[in-house]
Protein backbone atom coordinates (compact mmCIF):
# COMPACT_ATOMS: atom_id res chain seq x y z
CA UNK A 1 0.00 0.00 0.00
CA UNK A 2 1.76 2.69 -1.34
CA UNK A 3 1.43 6.42 0.43
CA UNK A 4 0.53 7.95 -2.31
CA UNK A 5 -2.27 5.66 -4.02
CA UNK A 6 -6.08 6.10 -3.94
CA UNK A 7 -5.63 2.72 -1.98
CA UNK A 8 -4.28 4.73 0.54
CA UNK A 9 -6.53 7.03 0.77
CA UNK A 10 -9.54 5.53 0.83
CA UNK A 11 -7.69 3.52 3.52
CA UNK A 12 -7.00 5.82 5.51
CA UNK A 13 -9.95 7.92 4.99
CA UNK A 14 -12.44 5.40 5.98
CA UNK A 15 -10.01 4.30 9.16
CA UNK A 16 -10.67 7.52 10.51
CA UNK A 17 -14.78 7.84 10.10
CA UNK A 18 -14.79 4.56 11.98
CA UNK A 19 -12.10 5.34 14.18
CA UNK A 20 -13.98 8.25 15.56
CA UNK A 21 -17.23 6.63 15.85
CA UNK A 22 -15.65 4.87 18.27
CA UNK A 23 -16.21 5.86 21.70
CA UNK A 24 -14.10 3.63 24.07
CA UNK A 25 -10.24 3.64 24.01
CA UNK A 26 -9.79 0.30 23.99
CA UNK A 27 -12.11 -0.05 20.68
CA UNK A 28 -9.97 2.55 19.05
CA UNK A 29 -6.74 0.88 20.04
CA UNK A 30 -7.64 -2.64 18.67
CA UNK A 31 -9.09 -0.70 15.43
CA UNK A 32 -5.55 0.94 14.98
CA UNK A 33 -3.61 -2.02 15.65
CA UNK A 34 -5.99 -4.07 13.14
CA UNK A 35 -5.17 -1.25 10.69
CA UNK A 36 -1.57 -1.19 11.15
CA UNK A 37 -1.19 -4.75 10.59
CA UNK A 38 -3.73 -4.88 7.65
CA UNK A 39 -0.90 -1.59 6.15
CA UNK A 40 2.07 -3.83 6.93
CA UNK A 41 0.48 -7.34 5.58
CA UNK A 42 0.02 -5.15 2.08
CA UNK A 43 3.64 -4.46 2.15
CA UNK A 44 5.24 -7.89 3.32
CA UNK A 45 2.88 -10.04 5.24
CA UNK A 46 5.47 -12.62 6.11
CA UNK A 47 6.96 -10.72 8.97
CA UNK A 48 3.92 -10.17 11.18
CA UNK A 49 4.60 -12.82 13.10
CA UNK A 50 8.12 -11.80 14.15
CA UNK A 51 7.45 -8.28 14.35
CA UNK A 52 4.46 -9.56 16.60
CA UNK A 53 6.93 -12.44 18.63
CA UNK A 54 9.40 -9.64 19.33
CA UNK A 55 6.59 -6.98 20.53
CA UNK A 56 5.59 -9.29 22.88
CA UNK A 57 9.07 -10.16 24.08
CA UNK A 58 10.00 -6.70 24.55
CA UNK A 59 6.49 -5.82 26.39
CA UNK A 60 7.86 -8.55 28.98
CA UNK A 61 11.03 -7.38 29.66
CA UNK A 62 10.06 -4.20 30.38
CA UNK A 63 8.27 -5.58 33.34
CA UNK A 64 10.70 -7.31 34.22
CA UNK A 65 13.24 -5.00 33.88
CA UNK A 66 10.91 -2.40 36.38
CA UNK A 67 10.87 -5.25 38.84
CA UNK A 68 14.69 -5.48 39.28
CA UNK A 69 16.13 -2.36 38.06
CA UNK A 70 17.69 0.13 40.32
CA UNK A 71 15.85 1.80 42.99
CA UNK A 72 17.27 5.36 42.82
CA UNK A 73 13.89 6.74 43.85
CA UNK A 74 14.54 5.11 47.17
CA UNK A 75 17.81 6.51 47.80
CA UNK A 76 16.42 10.15 47.26
CA UNK A 77 13.75 9.56 49.44
CA UNK A 78 15.96 8.66 52.28
CA UNK A 79 17.51 12.30 51.69
CA UNK A 80 20.98 11.15 50.33
CA UNK A 81 21.67 14.29 48.31
CA UNK A 82 25.35 12.59 47.71
CA UNK A 83 24.27 8.89 46.45
CA UNK A 84 27.03 6.94 47.54
CA UNK A 85 28.91 4.43 45.77
CA UNK A 86 28.04 2.18 48.75
CA UNK A 87 24.31 3.27 48.69
CA UNK A 88 24.61 2.34 44.94
CA UNK A 89 25.71 -0.94 45.15
CA UNK A 90 23.56 -1.39 48.30
CA UNK A 91 19.99 -0.94 45.97
CA UNK A 92 21.30 -2.15 43.11
CA UNK A 93 19.76 -5.20 41.67
CA UNK A 94 21.72 -7.23 39.03
CA UNK A 95 18.61 -8.68 37.47
CA UNK A 96 16.97 -5.64 36.40
CA UNK A 97 20.97 -4.87 34.36
CA UNK A 98 21.33 -8.14 32.78
CA UNK A 99 17.35 -8.29 31.80
CA UNK A 100 17.74 -4.63 30.23
CA UNK A 101 21.15 -6.66 28.23
CA UNK A 102 19.28 -9.12 27.56
CA UNK A 103 16.38 -6.89 25.69
CA UNK A 104 19.26 -5.14 24.03
CA UNK A 105 20.84 -8.44 22.89
CA UNK A 106 17.87 -9.65 21.48
CA UNK A 107 16.95 -6.48 19.40
CA UNK A 108 20.30 -5.91 18.58
CA UNK A 109 20.85 -9.61 17.01
CA UNK A 110 17.21 -9.52 15.44
CA UNK A 111 18.69 -6.65 13.34
CA UNK A 112 22.14 -8.04 12.60
CA UNK A 113 20.56 -11.47 11.52
CA UNK A 114 18.45 -10.05 8.51
CA UNK A 115 20.54 -6.88 7.52
CA UNK A 116 24.58 -7.86 8.41
CA UNK A 117 24.79 -11.63 7.99
CA UNK A 118 25.81 -11.35 4.34
CA UNK A 119 28.14 -8.62 4.64
CA UNK A 120 30.05 -10.08 7.99
CA UNK A 121 30.25 -13.62 6.01
CA UNK A 122 32.09 -12.31 3.22
CA UNK A 123 34.38 -10.24 5.39
CA UNK A 124 35.29 -13.11 7.52
CA UNK A 125 35.68 -14.97 4.14
CA UNK A 126 37.99 -12.51 2.33
CA UNK A 127 40.11 -13.31 5.61
CA UNK A 128 40.06 -16.72 5.74
CA UNK A 129 39.27 -18.00 2.53
CA UNK A 130 36.44 -20.28 2.84
CA UNK A 131 34.45 -20.16 -0.36
CA UNK A 132 31.85 -22.28 1.72
CA UNK A 133 31.15 -18.69 3.58
CA UNK A 134 30.70 -16.69 0.08
CA UNK A 135 28.14 -19.27 -1.02
CA UNK A 136 26.25 -18.76 2.36
CA UNK A 137 26.07 -15.22 1.82
CA UNK A 138 25.33 -15.51 -1.57
CA UNK A 139 22.19 -17.76 -0.68
CA UNK A 140 20.61 -15.22 1.67
CA UNK A 141 21.08 -12.37 -0.09
CA UNK A 142 19.36 -13.89 -2.55
CA UNK A 143 16.66 -16.04 -0.42
CA UNK A 144 16.20 -13.76 3.15
CA UNK A 145 14.16 -10.84 2.67
CA UNK A 146 15.29 -7.91 4.91
CA UNK A 147 11.94 -6.90 7.03
CA UNK A 148 10.25 -3.53 6.10
CA UNK A 149 10.88 -1.11 9.20
CA UNK A 150 13.52 -3.46 10.94
CA UNK A 151 15.56 -0.94 11.97
CA UNK A 152 13.49 1.42 12.95
CA UNK A 153 11.37 -1.28 15.35
CA UNK A 154 14.36 -2.52 16.81
CA UNK A 155 15.95 1.17 17.58
CA UNK A 156 12.58 2.01 19.26
CA UNK A 157 12.63 -1.10 21.34
CA UNK A 158 16.12 -0.48 22.75
CA UNK A 159 14.91 3.07 23.56
CA UNK A 160 11.91 1.96 25.26
CA UNK A 161 13.85 -0.86 27.65
CA UNK A 162 16.47 1.51 28.21
CA UNK A 163 13.86 4.38 29.36
CA UNK A 164 11.99 1.94 31.71
CA UNK A 165 15.58 0.87 33.70
CA UNK A 166 16.09 4.47 33.57
CA UNK A 167 12.62 4.52 36.09
CA UNK A 168 10.10 5.48 33.52
CA UNK A 169 6.87 3.43 33.84
CA UNK A 170 7.03 0.28 31.97
CA UNK A 171 3.55 -0.10 29.41
CA UNK A 172 1.04 -2.55 31.75
CA UNK A 173 -1.30 -2.83 28.74
CA UNK A 174 -0.03 -5.19 25.42
CA UNK A 175 -2.95 -3.37 23.12
CA UNK A 176 -1.31 0.25 23.63
CA UNK A 177 2.31 -1.28 23.84
CA UNK A 178 1.45 -3.45 20.10
CA UNK A 179 -0.19 -0.49 18.79
CA UNK A 180 2.53 1.83 19.52
CA UNK A 181 4.97 -0.94 17.94
CA UNK A 182 2.65 -1.25 15.01
CA UNK A 183 0.97 2.56 14.55
CA UNK A 184 1.15 2.49 10.44
CA UNK A 185 2.54 6.25 9.59
CA UNK A 186 5.72 5.90 11.30
CA UNK A 187 6.06 1.61 11.32
CA UNK A 188 8.55 1.67 7.78
CA UNK A 189 10.31 4.42 8.18
CA UNK A 190 10.06 6.43 11.52
CA UNK A 191 10.28 9.04 13.15
CA UNK A 192 12.06 7.12 15.87
CA UNK A 193 9.14 7.58 18.47
CA UNK A 194 9.36 6.93 22.23
CA UNK A 195 6.53 4.99 23.75
CA UNK A 196 6.03 7.09 26.74
CA UNK A 197 5.28 10.11 24.14
CA UNK A 198 3.06 8.47 21.70
CA UNK A 199 0.72 6.82 25.03
CA UNK A 200 0.83 10.43 26.19
CA UNK A 201 -1.37 11.45 24.04
CA UNK A 202 -3.86 9.28 25.04
CA UNK A 203 -4.58 10.72 28.03
CA UNK A 204 -5.87 14.20 26.13
CA UNK A 205 -7.28 12.37 22.95
CA UNK A 206 -10.42 13.70 20.89
CA UNK A 207 -11.69 14.43 18.06
CA UNK A 208 -9.67 16.94 16.20
CA UNK A 209 -10.45 20.62 15.86
CA UNK A 210 -11.26 21.56 12.23
CA UNK A 211 -8.20 23.59 11.82
CA UNK A 212 -5.89 20.15 12.98
CA UNK A 213 -7.60 18.32 10.09
CA UNK A 214 -7.04 20.72 7.63
CA UNK A 215 -3.54 20.91 8.94
CA UNK A 216 -3.38 17.01 8.93
CA UNK A 217 -4.82 17.19 5.46
CA UNK A 218 -2.26 19.87 4.16
CA UNK A 219 0.77 17.81 5.54
CA UNK A 220 -0.49 14.91 3.72
CA UNK A 221 -0.57 16.87 0.90
CA UNK A 222 2.62 18.56 0.95
CA UNK A 223 4.18 15.45 1.41
CA UNK A 224 2.55 14.28 -1.68
CA UNK A 225 4.20 16.98 -3.52
CA UNK A 226 7.70 16.61 -2.02
CA UNK A 227 8.01 12.92 -2.85
CA UNK A 228 5.17 12.34 -6.07
CA UNK A 229 6.45 15.06 -8.11
CA UNK A 230 9.65 16.82 -7.21
CA UNK A 231 11.78 13.54 -5.33
CA UNK A 232 10.24 11.14 -7.78
CA UNK A 233 11.10 13.20 -11.04
CA UNK A 234 14.40 14.08 -9.86
CA UNK A 235 15.57 10.59 -8.80
CA UNK A 236 14.69 9.61 -12.28
CA UNK A 237 17.32 11.69 -13.68
CA UNK A 238 19.77 10.42 -10.57
CA UNK A 239 18.99 6.37 -11.51
CA UNK A 240 19.99 6.84 -15.13
CA UNK A 241 23.48 8.53 -14.21
CA UNK A 242 24.72 6.98 -11.43
CA UNK A 243 23.25 3.83 -13.14
CA UNK A 244 25.34 4.26 -16.18
CA UNK A 245 28.21 5.79 -13.86
CA UNK A 246 30.94 4.79 -16.37
CA UNK A 247 29.90 6.74 -19.16
CA UNK A 248 28.84 9.83 -16.82
CA UNK A 249 30.70 12.89 -17.35
CA UNK A 250 32.43 15.02 -14.50
CA UNK A 251 29.59 17.80 -14.88
CA UNK A 252 26.73 14.63 -14.92
CA UNK A 253 28.25 13.78 -11.97
CA UNK A 254 28.25 16.53 -9.64
CA UNK A 255 24.64 17.32 -11.14
CA UNK A 256 24.03 13.51 -10.01
CA UNK A 257 24.89 14.39 -6.40
CA UNK A 258 23.71 17.60 -5.98
CA UNK A 259 20.19 15.67 -7.24
CA UNK A 260 20.67 12.91 -5.02
CA UNK A 261 21.29 15.55 -2.07
CA UNK A 262 17.76 17.11 -3.21
CA UNK A 263 16.25 13.68 -3.60
CA UNK A 264 16.79 11.96 -0.34
CA UNK A 265 16.09 15.08 1.53
CA UNK A 266 12.47 15.77 -0.32
CA UNK A 267 11.44 12.01 -0.61
CA UNK A 268 12.59 10.79 3.48
CA UNK A 269 10.71 14.16 4.40
CA UNK A 270 8.04 14.15 2.18
CA UNK A 271 7.10 10.59 4.03
CA UNK A 272 7.36 12.16 7.16
CA UNK A 273 4.51 14.71 6.58
CA UNK A 274 2.23 12.01 5.49
CA UNK A 275 2.97 10.10 8.73
CA UNK A 276 2.28 13.32 10.76
CA UNK A 277 -0.62 14.31 8.75
CA UNK A 278 -2.38 10.49 9.03
CA UNK A 279 -1.19 10.65 12.79
CA UNK A 280 -2.94 14.09 12.94
CA UNK A 281 -6.26 13.20 11.93
CA UNK A 282 -6.28 10.07 14.34
CA UNK A 283 -4.93 12.30 17.69
CA UNK A 284 -1.73 11.55 17.38
CA UNK A 285 1.34 13.96 16.86
CA UNK A 286 4.59 12.25 15.81
CA UNK A 287 7.97 14.40 16.55
CA UNK A 288 9.34 16.55 13.58
CA UNK A 289 12.59 14.77 11.61
CA UNK A 290 13.44 17.67 9.96
CA UNK A 291 14.28 20.98 10.36
CA UNK A 292 15.74 22.57 7.02
CA UNK A 293 19.20 20.80 7.27
CA UNK A 294 20.93 22.33 4.10
CA UNK A 295 20.63 26.25 5.73
CA UNK A 296 23.15 24.82 9.03
CA UNK A 297 26.16 26.60 9.30
CA UNK A 298 28.30 23.54 10.52
CA UNK A 299 28.01 19.55 10.83
CA UNK A 300 26.95 19.61 14.05
CA UNK A 301 23.82 21.63 13.39
CA UNK A 302 23.07 19.83 10.48
CA UNK A 303 22.99 16.53 12.35
CA UNK A 304 20.53 18.28 15.23
CA UNK A 305 18.11 19.21 12.43
CA UNK A 306 18.24 16.21 10.04
CA UNK A 307 16.61 12.81 10.69
CA UNK A 308 16.40 14.34 14.28
CA UNK A 309 14.85 11.65 16.00
CA UNK A 310 17.55 9.56 14.88
CA UNK A 311 20.11 11.95 15.98
CA UNK A 312 18.27 12.18 19.28
CA UNK A 313 18.27 8.04 19.84
CA UNK A 314 22.04 8.23 18.87
CA UNK A 315 22.72 10.84 21.64
CA UNK A 316 20.24 9.78 24.31
CA UNK A 317 20.94 5.77 24.28
CA UNK A 318 24.64 5.96 22.68
CA UNK A 319 26.58 9.11 23.03
CA UNK A 320 25.29 10.09 26.42
CA UNK A 321 26.09 6.71 28.00
CA UNK A 322 29.73 6.76 26.29
CA UNK A 323 30.53 10.03 28.17
CA UNK A 324 29.20 12.98 25.92
CA UNK A 325 31.19 15.53 25.95
CA UNK A 326 32.27 15.08 29.77
CA UNK A 327 35.24 13.78 29.89
CA UNK A 328 37.68 16.19 27.51
CA UNK A 329 38.23 17.16 23.68
CA UNK A 330 39.69 13.50 23.29
CA UNK A 331 37.31 11.29 24.92
CA UNK A 332 34.66 13.81 23.17
CA UNK A 333 35.97 13.16 19.60
CA UNK A 334 36.22 9.53 20.02
CA UNK A 335 32.89 9.65 21.26
CA UNK A 336 31.45 11.26 18.48
CA UNK A 337 33.54 9.21 15.86
CA UNK A 338 31.81 5.99 17.14
CA UNK A 339 28.62 7.15 17.50
CA UNK A 340 28.84 8.26 13.56
CA UNK A 341 30.10 4.91 12.23
CA UNK A 342 27.15 3.31 14.54
CA UNK A 343 24.79 5.84 12.43
CA UNK A 344 26.21 4.40 9.38
CA UNK A 345 26.11 0.69 9.82
CA UNK A 346 22.64 1.65 10.84
CA UNK A 347 21.78 2.72 7.77
CA UNK A 348 22.97 -0.63 5.81
CA UNK A 349 25.54 -3.38 5.47
CA UNK A 350 28.37 -2.08 2.78
CA UNK A 351 31.41 -0.38 2.86
CA UNK A 352 29.92 2.72 1.71
CA UNK A 353 27.43 3.52 4.33
CA UNK A 354 30.53 2.81 7.03
CA UNK A 355 32.47 5.47 5.04
CA UNK A 356 30.15 7.70 4.91
CA UNK A 357 29.37 7.28 8.99
CA UNK A 358 33.04 7.50 10.01
CA UNK A 359 33.69 10.66 7.57
CA UNK A 360 30.58 12.66 9.11
CA UNK A 361 32.35 11.55 12.44
CA UNK A 362 35.25 12.89 11.23
CA UNK A 363 33.76 16.30 10.24
CA UNK A 364 32.36 16.35 13.80
CA UNK A 365 35.74 16.03 15.42
CA UNK A 366 37.12 18.77 12.89
CA UNK A 367 34.09 21.16 14.00
CA UNK A 368 34.73 19.75 17.76
CA UNK A 369 38.47 21.16 17.68
CA UNK A 370 37.54 23.85 15.63
CA UNK A 371 35.16 25.42 18.35
CA UNK A 372 37.39 24.83 21.23
CA UNK A 373 40.36 26.60 19.34
CA UNK A 374 38.06 29.28 18.38
CA UNK A 375 36.97 29.65 22.09
CA UNK A 376 40.60 30.70 22.64
CA UNK A 377 41.40 33.34 19.81
CA UNK A 378 39.10 36.08 20.02
CA UNK A 379 39.99 36.85 15.99
CA UNK A 380 38.78 33.00 14.90
CA UNK A 381 35.71 33.94 17.20
CA UNK A 382 34.80 36.79 15.44
CA UNK A 383 35.58 35.71 11.94
CA UNK A 384 32.90 32.83 12.22
CA UNK A 385 30.62 34.87 13.42
CA UNK A 386 30.77 37.55 10.65
CA UNK A 387 28.82 37.52 7.09
CA UNK A 388 31.44 36.73 5.36
CA UNK A 389 32.86 33.63 7.98
CA UNK A 390 28.92 32.35 8.58
CA UNK A 391 29.00 32.18 4.04
CA UNK A 392 32.06 30.08 3.96
CA UNK A 393 30.88 27.86 7.26
CA UNK A 394 27.61 27.30 5.51
CA UNK A 395 29.27 26.12 2.15
CA UNK A 396 31.94 24.08 3.56
CA UNK A 397 29.24 22.46 5.53
CA UNK A 398 27.03 21.60 2.21
CA UNK A 399 30.28 20.61 0.31
CA UNK A 400 30.97 18.22 2.92
CA UNK A 401 27.58 16.95 3.05
CA UNK A 402 26.54 16.90 -0.81
CA UNK A 403 30.02 14.56 -1.60
CA UNK A 404 29.10 12.67 1.13
CA UNK A 405 25.83 11.44 -0.48
CA UNK A 406 28.29 9.63 -2.71
CA UNK A 407 29.25 6.81 -0.69
CA UNK A 408 25.79 6.94 0.96
CA UNK A 409 24.17 6.43 -2.77
CA UNK A 410 26.75 4.13 -4.12
CA UNK A 411 27.40 1.89 -1.11
CA UNK A 412 29.93 -0.02 -3.55
CA UNK A 413 33.35 1.33 -2.76
CA UNK A 414 34.35 0.77 -6.21
CA UNK A 415 31.95 2.95 -7.51
CA UNK A 416 31.93 5.51 -4.38
CA UNK A 417 35.81 6.07 -5.38
CA UNK A 418 35.23 6.15 -9.07
CA UNK A 419 32.91 8.81 -8.86
CA UNK A 420 34.84 10.73 -6.91
CA UNK A 421 38.01 10.06 -8.52
CA UNK A 422 36.39 11.47 -11.92
CA UNK A 423 34.40 14.90 -10.52
CA UNK A 424 37.03 16.92 -12.07
CA UNK A 425 38.28 16.49 -16.24
CA UNK A 426 35.97 14.07 -17.12
CA UNK A 427 34.40 13.79 -20.50
CA UNK A 428 31.40 11.71 -20.78
CA UNK A 429 30.64 9.28 -23.17
CA UNK A 430 29.21 10.73 -26.00
CA UNK A 431 26.08 8.34 -26.04
CA UNK A 432 25.24 9.53 -23.01
CA UNK A 433 23.91 12.83 -23.39
CA UNK A 434 21.92 11.33 -26.42
CA UNK A 435 20.50 8.46 -23.94
CA UNK A 436 20.24 10.32 -20.93
CA UNK A 437 19.33 13.70 -21.85
CA UNK A 438 17.70 13.09 -25.30
CA UNK A 439 15.73 10.23 -25.19
CA UNK A 440 15.22 9.26 -21.41
CA UNK A 441 14.67 13.08 -20.62
CA UNK A 442 14.27 15.28 -23.01
CA UNK A 443 15.30 17.99 -21.77
CA UNK A 444 18.99 18.99 -22.12
CA UNK A 445 21.64 19.09 -19.37
CA UNK A 446 21.66 22.79 -19.33
CA UNK A 447 18.12 22.38 -18.18
CA UNK A 448 18.43 19.93 -15.90
CA UNK A 449 20.66 22.18 -14.27
CA UNK A 450 18.53 24.93 -13.96
CA UNK A 451 15.22 22.27 -13.05
CA UNK A 452 17.78 21.26 -9.95
CA UNK A 453 18.86 24.56 -9.05
CA UNK A 454 15.18 25.86 -9.32
CA UNK A 455 14.26 23.32 -6.87
CA UNK A 456 16.71 24.67 -4.46
CA UNK A 457 15.69 27.73 -4.60
CA UNK A 458 12.24 27.15 -4.04
CA UNK A 459 13.22 25.21 -0.94
CA UNK A 460 14.94 28.57 0.19
CA UNK A 461 12.02 30.28 -0.59
CA UNK A 462 9.71 28.57 1.87
CA UNK A 463 12.59 28.22 4.36
CA UNK A 464 12.57 32.61 3.86
CA UNK A 465 8.79 32.47 4.48
CA UNK A 466 8.18 30.45 7.15
CA UNK A 467 12.11 31.42 9.25
CA UNK A 468 12.85 34.02 8.41
CA UNK A 469 9.37 36.15 7.41
CA UNK A 470 7.10 34.08 9.69
CA UNK A 471 4.53 33.98 7.89
CA UNK A 472 1.62 31.09 7.74
CA UNK A 473 -1.05 30.02 5.46
CA UNK A 474 -4.37 30.09 7.45
CA UNK A 475 -6.49 27.08 7.66
CA UNK A 476 -9.34 28.26 4.89
CA UNK A 477 -6.48 28.79 2.02
CA UNK A 478 -4.71 25.40 3.02
CA UNK A 479 -8.26 23.22 2.80
CA UNK A 480 -8.46 25.28 -0.34
CA UNK A 481 -4.45 24.38 -1.62
CA UNK A 482 -5.57 20.48 -1.06
CA UNK A 483 -7.22 19.38 -3.76
CA UNK A 484 -4.95 21.45 -6.30
CA UNK A 485 -1.76 19.39 -4.55
CA UNK A 486 -3.43 16.24 -5.03
CA UNK A 487 -4.82 16.80 -8.93
CA UNK A 488 -0.90 18.12 -9.75
CA UNK A 489 0.34 14.93 -8.17
CA UNK A 490 -1.98 13.14 -10.35
CA UNK A 491 -1.16 14.84 -13.27
CA UNK A 492 2.53 15.47 -12.99
CA UNK A 493 3.96 12.45 -11.03
CA UNK A 494 5.95 9.95 -13.50
CA UNK A 495 4.34 6.95 -14.28
CA UNK A 496 7.27 4.86 -12.36
CA UNK A 497 7.35 5.62 -8.54
CA UNK A 498 10.17 4.54 -7.15
CA UNK A 499 9.69 3.47 -3.66
CA UNK A 500 10.91 5.59 -0.60
CA UNK A 501 14.70 5.70 -0.54
CA UNK A 502 14.40 4.92 3.69
CA UNK A 503 12.48 1.93 3.23
CA UNK A 504 15.66 0.27 2.07
CA UNK A 505 17.08 1.11 5.76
Amino acid sequence: MNFISIVYGLFLLSLTAIYWALSKQRQRLGLLLFASLIFYASLQIEYIPLFFLSTVINFWLGIAIAKNRVYISKIVEENQVFISPQSFWKNWNWRGWLWLWAGITFNTLMLLSFKYVPFCLEIVSNFIELPILKGISLWYRENVLTPLGISFFSFECIAYLVDVYRGAQPSQQFLKFATYKFFFPKLISGPVTRYHHFVSRLKTLHFPAWHQIVEGLWLIACGAIQKGIFADHTGNFVNLCFENLQRAGSGDIWLATFGYGLQLYLDFSGYVHIASGSALLLGFQLPPNFDYPYFTTSIADFWRRWHITLGDWLRNYLYFPLGGGRHGLFRTCLNLLLVMLVAGVWHGAAWGFIVWGGLHGLALVVHRVTEAISERFTVLKSWWESVPGTLMAWLLVQLTVFLLWIPFRLPNLRDALWAIGHLWGHPPDPQFAEKVYAQALGIPREDVALLLLLLALGIFAAYGVERLLKLRLNWPLKLLLVPSCFFAVLLFAPESRPPYIYFDF
